[in-house]
């Protein structure tokens, strides 16, 4: 590749802050974890067993001081690189190769993840029509197939109209549900209590609050994407730290209402939490007959709101993942093509195709190939996007461990080394123990996940003896790279 060839460029800045908060607001989902992965932090439905019980808040609130932790090292970073992603961070840490390593394994998780999303969105809205209503006017692969193709033509007219789409959405979404939970929590009257932020509320001590926690990182997973979008901002320095550390507090406090709500809602009774376990939101929407705190209408606005979120989440995780495939490729990391940009719209062509492949491929799988890493009396659709979510809640938490560690060794000549030091170590802390429990107890075929998630960091590490990469554009473009490195 010769080496006076330009560097590829993505339009103009044209983002402001509460766009790029949008992005990582949106790419997280709180209003999906909350429906459906609050039970995990619990230990209900964790692969391992293990968890925080009725000590689900305290958990979250654990893993929420670990992520802001973590925020604060991506800041430091996004104040350093304005035309790259995680993938240069940990390159500046931990050097080319590793980086590019974690590059693959971090874009190749935003990608199975996306896939998996929007699998999950078809199969959803089937599912909940055929419900609610008693049609299906249309089959779920249908309903897959216009999602790709609404979340393809976001991505392409522009990363302002997708990220106004995810604020509008992400909005209405967190609106409705912390109103409801208010709610729950009113109707609760004088049964609130401090009691789920003890650890006497956790049946297997600190043991299990912190299995908890660490189970409670992955709700926050994603929380850093606004980085990505750091190229198309207006002020990247500003807005880009600004964006990460609030969208991780603004989800914190909100998944911790929603822990706290489904916790107290069913009165601190784990046995209540494992029977509505599948969507412990819906439950207590549901009517007073039935035990909830809603009625049939409360129910179908909550099945909207997680609805709108998904889309959010599929919009961001298409934002985030086509910006850092577009970097790598960018860099010769990975092949060239992937760096092709729109001309009339600026953004990234070559990656926008190649995740609406790969995602009509999962449908082609899902539709085709059912005994694919199925689970028991489960859709097939929602199989495949647990397993996605594991493998992409894997990636991201590896990534997060590498840029760490990186840290460590960018940060040493630091005016604040110490204190970025112990950011370090918490994030490290945390992310390492996540990481250990995707393993724990895991069975197949979901322990599958972070295998092949190591693999993909082998092969992306090898590759950097095969590909000819080129000097990163994060130290190239001086327009787009503040002085001096970190």
């Amino acid at each position: 590749m010769p080496r006076s060839e330009p560097y590829e460029r993505l339009g103009a800045r044209r983002l402001a802050l509460p766009d790029v908060i949008a992005q990582s607001v949106g790419f997280m989902g709180p209003v999906f974890a909350a429906a459906f992965l609050i039970p995990l932090v619990a230990g209900v439905t964790s692969p391992s067993g293990r968890g925080a019980g009725a000590a689900a808040p305290l958990a979250v609130l654990i893993a929420a001081i670990g992520i802001l932790a973590i925020g604060w090292i991506v800041c430091s970073y996004a104040r350093a690189v304005q035309a790259g992603s995680l993938y240069d961070y940990v390159s500046r840490g931990l050097g080319a190769r590793v980086g590019t390593a974690a590059g693959w394994l971090y874009y190749g998780g935003m990608t199975i993840l996306l896939a998996g999303l929007l699998l999950l969105i078809g199969g959803y809205l089937q599912a909940t029509v055929l419900v609610e209503f008693g049609v299906r006017p249309l089959p779920g692969w249908a309903w897959t197939l216009l999602a790709i193709a609404a979340v393809a033509a976001a991505g392409y007219f522009g990363v302002r109209i997708s990220a106004r789409i995810q604020l509008a959405l992400v909005l209405a979404s967190m609106l409705v549900v912390a109103a409801f939970f208010v709610t729950v929590i009113v109707r609760l009257g004088r049964a609130n209590s401090l009691r789920p932020f003890s650890p006497a509320a956790a049946g297997s001590g600190w043991s299990g609050i912190l299995f908890g926690a660490l189970y409670g990182v992955l709700l926050f997973a994603g929380f850093e994407t606004a980085a990505n979008l750091a190229e198309e901002t207006r002020r990247p320095r500003r807005s880009g730290p600004a964006a990460v550390l609030s969208a991780a507090a603004i989800a914190a406090v909100f998944l911790v209402l929603a822990a706290y709500a489904e916790v107290a809602g069913f009165h601190d009774r784990l046995q209540a939490l494992t029977a509505a376990a599948g969507a412990p939101l819906f439950a207590l929407g549901a009517p007073a007959s039935a035990g909830g705190y809603g009625s049939l209408w409360t129910d179908r606005l909550l099945e909207l709101v997680v609805l709108l979120d998904l889309i959010a989440m599929a919009i961001g995780c298409s934002a985030a993942a086509s910006r850092g495939l577009f970097a790598m490729a960018r860099d010769r990391r990975i092949p060239a093509a992937l760096a092709v940009v729109s001309r009339r719209h600026g953004t990234p062509l070559g990656a926008g195709v190649f995740l609406v492949a790969t995602s009509a491929a999962a449908l082609l799988v899902n539709q085709f190939w059912p005994g694919l890493l199925a689970l028991p009396q489960t859709p097939h659709y929602l199989a495949l996007f647990a397993w996605a979510a594991a493998f992409g809640g894997f990636a991201l938490v590896v990534t997060y461990l590498l840029m760490c560690v990186g840290s460590l060794r960018s940060f040493a000549a630091a005016r604040h080394r110490v204190r970025l030091a112990v950011a370090a170590v918490v994030g490290i802390a945390i992310t390492a123990g996540a990481v250990y429990a995707s393993f724990f107890r895991v069975t197949k075929p979901t322990i599958y996940a972070p295998w092949v998630g190591l693999a993909l960091l082998a092969i992306g590490f090898a590759s950097t003896f095969v590909l000819r990469a080129r000097q990163p554009a994060s130290t190239r473009l001086a327009d787009r790279t503040p002085d001096g490195r970190p």
